[in-house]
């Protein structure tokens, strides 16, 4: 009830101390303001009596009671309407190139290397709110599963179906690259930017990883790569199953081409990451969040309607109501 309201000038408060002095002051002088007639016998008064005098101290109280409304009125109580707008003037396309071959089912991650990403990037579009989104999936070829948009709830949608098999097998790390450079060329926004994350080395494919990244640098494009492992060996899926369909997994020595991705994020003016497990991935993202921030100007209109009329008014009508008063029904008291 009270969120919206406030006094222009609350010092003025501090004269409503002086209320609760008066009606001490008046309690104690008020047999002084009434004259006093000694006689030796008052028989001939008793013929009836009134509750007027009794109700005297109304007129003391209606001035009391109008002072306190004048004292609120100087400290002036408003209602205060606040409408915000914002204003983005730094807008940021991102683009987020993920790695589906078979090798991001190893389980160094936890559940595994896809999974650990799904919810690291989910968590990433969530902190974007401001930004539009778009998401480039490769193994041995590369397509676009969602182009840049600002509707999160599609992004978000878009990362859980993610899913290994949608493609043909290899790691084709030039394809994903330039489907995402691809997505970006016709973009407006003042800054674009490219994740790309893989957890091998590029085995397949028509477009050469350096080509594209000299591409994206044209283009003023900046790509973050990330490379998805731990070092060493890891868990990865060996054989299926005909029967069950179920993976079976042994342990092989994990091979990421860390000069490449090094080399396509210093030709952007990027930045290379290694996860190396679930901590870490998300801390990767977590900067990059930090790095690419969305520039929000808040504007805020501030609409006040000022209460201290009507206190102005009801001071007045409580002063001449004593006036009246004093001057008519409490005339004839003494």
């Amino acid at each position: 009830m009270f969120n919206n309201f406030e006094f222009h000038s609350p010092e003025f408060l501090w004269l409503l101390i002086l209320i609760p002095l008066l009606a001490v002051w008046f309690f104690f002088s008020r047999k002084k303001e009434s004259a006093i007639l000694s006689m030796p016998n008052v028989k001939g008064f008793n013929g009836g009596s009134s509750f007027l005098p009794k109700l005297k101290p109304l007129l003391y109280l209606l001035r009391l009671l109008a002072f306190s409304a004048l004292i609120v009125a100087l400290a002036r109580p408003r209602n205060v309407a606040v409408s915000t707008k914002t204003k983005s003037n730094k807008g940021i396309d991102i683009v987020m190139a993920v790695d589906v071959s078979a090798s991001m089912l190893a389980k160094d991650l936890k559940p595994n290397r896809l999974e650990a990403l799904k919810r690291v990037a989910t968590d990433f579009v969530n902190r974007r709110p401001n930004d539009r989104i778009g998401i480039v999936v490769y193994a041995g070829e590369s397509f676009t599963q969602t182009p840049i948009t600002s509707d999160k709830s599609i992004v978000k949608r878009t990362i859980s179906e993610i899913k290994w098999g949608q493609l043909e097998g290899g790691t084709a790390i030039g394809m994903g690259l330039g489907s995402a450079v691809n997505r970006l060329k016709e973009s407006k926004a003042k800054s674009k930017v490219i994740i790309l994350l893989t957890d091998g080395v590029n085995n397949s494919g028509f477009v050469d990883p350096k080509t594209a990244a000299e591409l994206a640098k044209e283009l003023e494009i900046k790509v973050y790569t990330i490379g998805i492992g731990t070092n060493g060996m890891a868990p990865f899926p060996w054989a299926k199953d005909p029967r069950t369909g179920k993976l079976s997994f042994r342990n092989q020595q994990v091979e990421i081409d860390e000069d490449l991705l090094k080399h396509i994020a210093t030709e952007t003016n990027g930045k290379y990451f290694r996860a190396t497990n679930n901590n870490k991935l998300k801390a990767i993202y977590d900067e990059i969040d930090k790095l690419e921030k969305t520039k929000i100007e808040e504007f805020k209109y501030y609409n006040y309607t000022e209460n201290y009329r009507f206190l102005i008014f009801l001071a007045g009508i409580l002063l001449l109501l004593e006036f009246t008063l004093k001057n008519t029904v409490f005339k004839s008291f003494i």
